[in-house]
């Protein structure tokens, strides 16, 4: 006989909504921009706590809101193949999500105004793009993630615009450097993303969420994920190129990981190796940026 589920902890279902695998996408391209400014001997730790408190709150922020509106739009449901979400299951009420989303962005906003004292009003502007985005991601009249832009908005914000915002904060200017460091991130974070569209495609598709894997296929987001590790293990060549020391080639020990990271994304995978695959992916990230700025520092 088997026991019936026992109900889960208000704390436990939190935890889980703030989607902690998620969360080095958050933590990694601050991690790459400090490490450039800190090669330029520019490095801020205050400034650098404060882009990595207000990284982490827009992303929780994003993930509540993704949260809610998913359960809204009908792509989560209880019969959701992958990790049970907050609302969808009942666990927390769609206006308890809603004014814990709208919280954290409030968070993110006043620690952002923070980052005046260092990029000026600029980061007023960065700031308000980067949480507008976080709601519109699956909010709003237009949600990206419903039409396809889901990855687009991830590489920029969580690559570009991350590692140039936390190296401008530190360094007062934006290097081409500092862009090129985001490509990378901006990349693996995508990683992070496909995989979790790859898993829902079936009910992504019901829901009419147009992910690029409901567009063109699980044979199109494996070249996708494939493509984007090439790119993201090249881009340490070219610092080494523009001068840079070959430390910076120390990602380069994570491809074997990778690859095999690559040949876990097949139709044929349950849907628990697939969330596992989400957890490495972000793992992977994580791993990158900490290497990759450790050559960068060295």
């Amino acid at each position: 006989m088997t026991r019936p589920e026992q109900p889960q902890s208000p704390v436990r279902t939190w935890v889980s909504a703030l989607r902690p695998r998620t969360l080095p996408a958050a933590v990694s391209p601050v991690v790459v921009g400090s490490a450039l400014a800190a090669h330029d001997h520019h490095f801020s730790a205050a400034a650098a706590s404060l882009c990595l408190v207000f990284a982490l709150l827009v992303q929780v922020g994003t993930n509540f809101a993704n949260d809610y509106f998913d359960f809204v739009h009908g792509a989560d449901t209880p019969d959701r193949v992958g990790p049970r979400r907050a609302v969808a299951s009942g666990l927390v009420a769609p206006k308890t999500m809603r004014m814990a989303a709208a919280a954290v962005f409030l968070l993110a906003f006043l620690a952002g105004l923070g980052l005046l004292h260092w990029g000026g009003p600029w980061m007023l502007a960065v700031g308000l793009a980067s949480i507008v985005c976080g709601i519109a991601y699956t909010g709003g009249p237009y949600p990206l993630a419903y039409h396809g832009l889901g990855d687009v908005f991830v590489f920029v914000f969580f690559g570009l615009v991350a590692v140039a915002v936390t190296y401008f904060v530190q360094a007062g200017r934006v290097s081409m450097p500092a862009i090129l460091g985001g490509v990378p991130m901006g990349l693996l974070c995508a990683n992070i993303l496909l995989v979790n569209n790859y898993r829902d495609m079936e009910g992504d598709a019901l829901a009419r969420k147009k992910t690029l894997v409901v567009r063109f296929g699980r044979g199109y987001a494996k070249a996708q994920y494939l493509v984007s590790l090439g790119a993201a293990f090249a881009v340490p060549f070219v610092f080494v190129a523009m001068g840079y020391r070959p430390f910076c080639l120390l990602p380069l020990i994570l491809v074997p990981v990778a690859v095999r990271h690559a040949g876990r994304l097949k139709p044929t995978a349950p849907p628990s190796e697939l969330v596992a695959l989400l957890g490495d992916t972000a793992k992977l990230m994580a791993a990158y940026a900490v290497l990759f700025g450790l050559g960068l520092v060295l």
